[in-house]
């Protein structure tokens, strides 16, 4: 890889993490919207609901729809943003940098309470789930704009790249407008960034089994099927665009090598959206002209375009531990949990982010799960089922989890700001060996019906 491209990794990724700055907290949570008669959601419904939250809370429309129907908004002083994740069953709450999540919590719960208002007079609501109940009767269609017409039309190419590359592409492209996530942002420093990743990523396992909330009847063995869904669609193409690292980051030099083995699929040109077969950093860049497609306001057109170094703004990936160009990790594979619960993510990691030398001592010598042969990458994916390996003794795990979320605990404590109490959801599921998709369908095969679920999952 030619010095050009490491400088601007380097610029792009590892620069922002020498800055001082002070320590702030970015959480985003996507929600599935939900239509209770079991119809699916109208979308005029949606944007119709979220009109009255920006006339309500005063954000001002920063993004709209080719029919002129508003995506996005922001609150000018919080820096709070509501928007719709690749459809309008699918809504996003976004919150600026905050210093503690209390506050994040109650301007959540805020907005949460006006949009079930609204929504409630239709019989809709928002809910607590990593995939949206009635995937199967919603239209899960992309919001008609440049952004996610282009990654719909990307994720539906994956029957021409099927003899290309090994990877057993799943049959719902459309994962994305109906999937849910909670996402949380942390900055990181550059002395700590390599340990931040390696030592995050030994956690994914035992995260797998706390937060597991995304259940998709189309493949009944998974607990946690988002990462499943991303990692074998088009943005798995490369493997190293999602998921997990598959082995210790040995150094940033090593870091930079391996951004630079990522791949690129889109880039803009004229403010058009292209998309093309991924092609690795290094050979976007080596290319004298790249051959994509682009939407013409009709149909689909071919395009040869020359690559740019600015292109490197278009890198898009997924992994559970992402770095990004904030000097932030965004901690990635957590689905979104029950709305009254909806902090635990961001205070599980806040809290571990205090303990990163504590939590590698525990992690690096753990023998619960790391002694039947079997790595962090293999794990994440066994855990994420159903039906648990032979190897896992319950008791161990409910103890190692228990220590793991002590040294949360003891780290939000460090912080003076009460947060620890966030965590109580955790332990409780720690102690019942569960988790809110476990809990869901436990209750279903008992009768209980899908819609209480719903309800529960959406109170606040």
């Amino acid at each position: 890889m030619n010095e050009v491209i490491r400088k601007a990794i380097y610029d792009k990724y590892i620069a922002p993490t020498r800055r001082e700055r002070p320590d702030y907290i970015g959480v985003e949570i996507e929600m599935p919207v939900v239509n209770l008669s079991g119809q699916a959601v109208d979308e005029a419904v949606s944007i119709e609901t979220a009109e009255s939250f920006i006339e309500h809370f005063g954000f001002i429309r920063s993004g709209t729809d080719a029919d002129g129907n508003l995506t996005s908004a922001k609150d000018e002083q919080t820096g709070d943003i509501l928007s719709f994740d690749c459809c309008y069953s699918n809504l996003e709450l976004s919150f600026g940098k905050a210093v503690g999540l209390f506050e994040i919590k109650e301007r959540f719960e805020n907005y949460v309470r006006f949009l079930n208002a609204e929504f409630s007079k239709h019989g809709y609501t928002l809910t607590g789930m990593g995939v949206n109940p009635n995937e199967d009767v919603n239209h899960n269609r992309p919001i008609p704009n440049e952004r996610y017409r282009m990654l719909y039309h990307y994720l539906h190419s994956y029957p021409q790249h099927s003899d290309e590359v090994d990877i057993r592409f799943h049959k719902r492209p459309d994962f994305g407008t109906f999937t849910s996530a909670s996402q949380v942002q942390l900055d990181v420093r550059y002395e700590e960034l390599t340990d931040v990743i390696n030592v995050f990523g030994l956690l994914e396992p035992y995260k797998a089994l706390l937060f597991a909330n995304s259940y998709l009847p189309d493949y009944p063995d998974f607990l946690c099927v988002r990462n499943m869904l991303w990692e074998h669609s088009m943005q798995g193409y490369n493997p190293h665009n999602v998921g997990m690292f598959g082995k210790k980051v040995s150094g940033i030099d090593e870091l930079i090598d391996y951004i630079g083995t990522q791949s690129i699929y889109c880039t803009m040109r004229d403010g058009k959206y292209i998309d093309f077969t991924p092609l690795t950093i290094e050979e976007f860049f080596s290319r004298d002209s790249v051959e994509g497609e682009y939407f013409d306001g009709e149909g689909y057109r071919k395009i040869s375009f020359v690559p740019d170094i600015s292109d490197l703004e278009y890198l898009r990936t997924f992994k559970f531990e992402d770095l990004t160009f904030r000097g932030t990790i965004e901690y990635r594979s957590s689905c979104c949990q029950p709305l009254s619960e909806a902090m635990t993510v961001a205070a599980f990691h806040t809290g571990l982010k205090e303990k990163l030398y504590e939590l590698k001592e525990i992690l690096e010598n753990d023998n619960v799960i790391y002694s039947h042969g079997f790595n962090a990458l293999e794990l994440q994916k066994l855990l994420s089922k159903q039906e648990q390996p032979y190897f896992i003794d319950e008791g161990l795990i409910e103890k190692q989890l228990v220590r793991i979320l002590d040294l949360s605990s003891e780290g939000l404590r460090k912080r003076g700001l009460g947060e620890e109490e966030l965590l109580a959801p955790l332990y409780e599921r720690a102690h019942r060996h569960t988790n809110p998709a476990r809990v869901m369908l436990d209750g279903i095969r008992n009768g209980i019906p899908m819609v209480n679920y719903i309800e529960q999952y959406a109170a606040i």
